[in-house]
């Protein structure tokens, strides 16, 4: 199970987050998030982070010069796309490894579909599809719950990249998401916190034993 701890705001916290192990821990440029991290101290927590946790940088309709300027600054080679980026616009990132956001509302996973055919005519390789629910206003950290019998039920395991369930996952219900959706990883961020961008460490322990061992036994 791949676990993205999202929304790192304090270089300070790094060390605290890092000794829980999550595989990833991400990094919020969008200037309208509460969870946003200037890439000088983006850079700073990055060169903190030990061997085998991947930081990932959080973009939310940024432009390519943008983004490759601030991965060369922090040093971030996994872009997440997580405003209204068009398939073209990823296809671009050829130096980078590549997190797509699909949002579901009342059409299901028909987008999703499409966007994954367009990807793959394009020659795009995703290193995964995050998954959350369409919230009106927001580009994801609403607290919101993905509908996960939906996305169980429709996700094309065979043909689309791998999936990373986002979207109301707390400590209490992760275990549950995990074993509905069989996910190939999670991602969490306002579900962790004490407060926006302040992530609790308790909270993530916590998350991070319950995404692991969904059944409550022996991790």
């Amino acid at each position: 199970m791949w676990i993205k701890i999202c929304g790192i705001s304090d270089p300070d916290a790094i060390g605290t987050l890092a000794a829980l192990r999550p595989d990833a821990l991400g990094f919020n440029f969008y200037h309208g998030s509460k969870r946003r991290i200037a890439p000088s101290a983006a850079a700073l927590a990055v060169r903190q982070l030990p061997a085998g946790i991947e930081p990932v940088g959080v973009f939310v309709n940024h432009s390519l010069e943008q983004i490759r300027d601030i991965c060369g600054t922090t040093g971030i080679r996994t872009v997440q796309l997580h405003g209204d980026e068009t398939p073209e616009f990823a296809a671009a990132l050829t130096s980078f490894d590549v997190i797509r956001v699909s949002r579901i509302g009342s059409e299901g996973l028909s987008l999703v579909a499409a966007d994954v055919e367009r990807c793959r005519q394009l020659g795009v390789r995703l290193k995964a599809c995050l998954v959350e629910p369409r919230v009106a206003g927001h580009y994801g950290g609403s607290g919101a719950v993905a509908p996960w019998n939906e996305i169980a039920d429709g996700w094309n395991r065979t043909d689309w990249p791998p999936l990373l369930l986002a979207g109301g996952l707390t400590p209490d219900n992760v275990a549950a998401a995990v074993a509905c959706v069989r996910p190939w990883g999670v991602d969490v961020a306002s579900g962790v916190e004490s407060s926006p961008g302040v992530k609790d460490p308790a909270l993530v322990a916590r998350f991070i034993q319950s995404a692991r061992n969904p059944s409550g036994g022996t991790p």
